[in-house]
């Protein structure tokens, strides 16, 4: 791992208030937020195109968001990048009993309820959260918000009469194949660009809506 030890260390010096990098000394937090969106977006894209010769170093991009924000929050006293990754080495260990319990679980349909119920019982030991969709943070895509939120209201057992036409929904999912339904998403964005929409705004404020009704049922 030294070339983790190495990678800490640079950006430790980067953050330098006397040696450092003016640029790195200046950011916080929220001031690089956007930087890790981009970050990841560009290693979606390398992954989209199984793109090998340059995945590596997006990865790596990614990763350096991580270790700074860790090493801003080593400053202050919050954490550090070893406790990040402790915490999350001990999430993966308590979320699989069935690799590190000696437990046994079927198939990949049984771990994910498995997953759902153990995130349940955490969820209960930490502070109190309301709302159906309390999980879901809204910072994500339009697109990506609104796949998981049809996704809880499926594995919730939501009602949704009068709200989405379910009937409709079911019925492209039978008739139409990724390349159609592409088709048909790109129709639409095309369609709002010529309407002078924002497909991305449209789509989130639609699905925040539906959130809102839902948790006030």
């Amino acid at each position: 791992m030294r070339a983790i030890e190495d990678l800490l260390k640079t950006v430790a010096s980067l953050r330098e208030p006397e040696t450092g990098c003016p640029w790195d000394i200046e950011q916080d937090h929220q001031s690089i937020a956007e930087c890790l969106v981009d970050e990841c977006c560009e290693l979606l894209q390398t992954i989209d195109r199984l793109d090998m010769d340059h995945m590596e170093e997006e990865l790596g991009d990614v990763l350096l968001q991580v270790v700074m924000h860790a090493q801003m929050a080593a400053e202050r006293g919050d954490f550090d990048f070893e406790s990040v990754c402790q915490v999350v080495n001990e999430k993966l260990i308590r979320r699989h009993p069935h690799v590190f319990g000696g437990g046994q679980t079927g198939d990949t349909a049984a771990v994910l309820q498995q997953w759902d119920q153990i995130k349940a019982a955490e969820r209960k030991r930490g502070p109190e959260q309301t709302g159906r969709f309390k999980d879901l943070p809204r910072q994500l895509p339009a697109l990506m918000f609104a796949k998981d939120v049809f996704k809880q209201i499926e594995k919730q057992a939501i009602p949704v009469d009068g709200l989405l036409n379910t009937g409709a929904i079911e019925a492209r999912a039978e008739s139409m194949d990724a390349a159609r339904l592409g088709e048909e998403l790109f129709e639409i964005a095309a369609a709002c660009r010529a309407r002078g929409i924002d497909p991305e705004s449209a789509l989130r404020r639609y699905t925040q809506k539906l959130v809102d009704t839902l948790d006030q049922a």
